[in-house]
């Protein structure tokens, strides 16, 4: 079973180590087999602005940039992303940047200075995929105009650093299956207070209207004490919002 440090904190205020969170549970009888860091800290990327972007004289889908990251000079670097344009906001990744993008031969992606069809390229104007930030490959990451040139990546977006515990939960303990369960133990250990996610609803009859309710019948009450339904409407089947794409993405769904 796969569980979520950073999901842990939603229900239990602690600063403990992923490592240490890691023995701690270990003691409580659900043995972590193993800890695995999901995201990067994208230490090296930086906010950069464009100042110019030019086409590359020696391919029809290339530009060539120049852009500021707030050092003296301006880099120039090769890009090419359809979108990209003077006066963007960017995500820049510096020479020597590693970032979370596994290439062909098994190793990841170091920025270098290089040469592409002829021109300098210092450093690397960046998409989401890329920077480990979701699966949009289609443009290169254009952010908030306000930022300010240099300012690390890691200031102005969620970079998704998360520790995911490999537990190997026995069968005597249905009651730590899911994350709120494993929270409680921890809770205890700690002696934390256990914020649960949810709030007792309102049972008030006179606050839905009679057509909210389903018609239910129980043919054998003997075997089904009791039953509830409830209807809802006005649901939208929309992409879901990124932090919930993490989450789902960390534990492996």
């Amino acid at each position: 079973m796969k569980v979520s440090y950073n999901w842990l904190k939603d229900y239990v205020s602690f600063d403990q180590t992923p490592q240490e969170v890691a023995e701690i549970l270990t003691l409580t009888g659900l043995e972590v087999e193993e800890t695995v860091q999901m995201g990067s800290s994208l230490t090296g990327v930086v906010v950069g602005e464009v100042i110019t972007c030019e086409q590359h004289p020696n391919a029809d889908r290339l530009k060539v940039c120049t852009v500021n990251i707030g050092t003296d000079d301006l880099l120039d670097i090769v890009c090419g992303a359809p979108n990209v344009a003077a006066g963007q906001k960017v995500a820049v990744a510096t020479v020597g940047t590693e970032l979370p993008v596994t290439l062909p031969d098994g190793n990841p992606l170091v920025i270098r200075k290089s040469k592409i069809r002829g021109e300098a390229s210092v450093g690397m104007i960046c998409a989401l995929d890329e920077l480990g930030l979701g699966s949009d490959h289609s443009g290169i990451l254009v952010m908030d105009e306000s930022l300010v040139p240099g300012t690390p990546i890691s200031e102005v977006v969620d970079t998704n650093v998360d520790f995911i515990f490999e537990i190997g939960l026995t069968p005597n303990r249905p009651d730590a299956s899911c994350h709120l369960g494993v929270a409680r133990d921890l809770a205890a250990v700690l002696n934390k207070h256990l914020k649960k996610p949810f709030k007792a609803l309102n049972d008030k009859k006179s606050a839905v209207q009679k057509a909210d309710y389903i018609d239910i019948s129980i043919e054998n009450p003997e075997k089904c004490h009791r039953y509830v339904g409830i209807l809802v409407r006005g649901v939208k089947i929309t992409e879901s919002p990124q932090w919930l794409q993490n989450r789902v993405r960390g534990i492996g769904l």
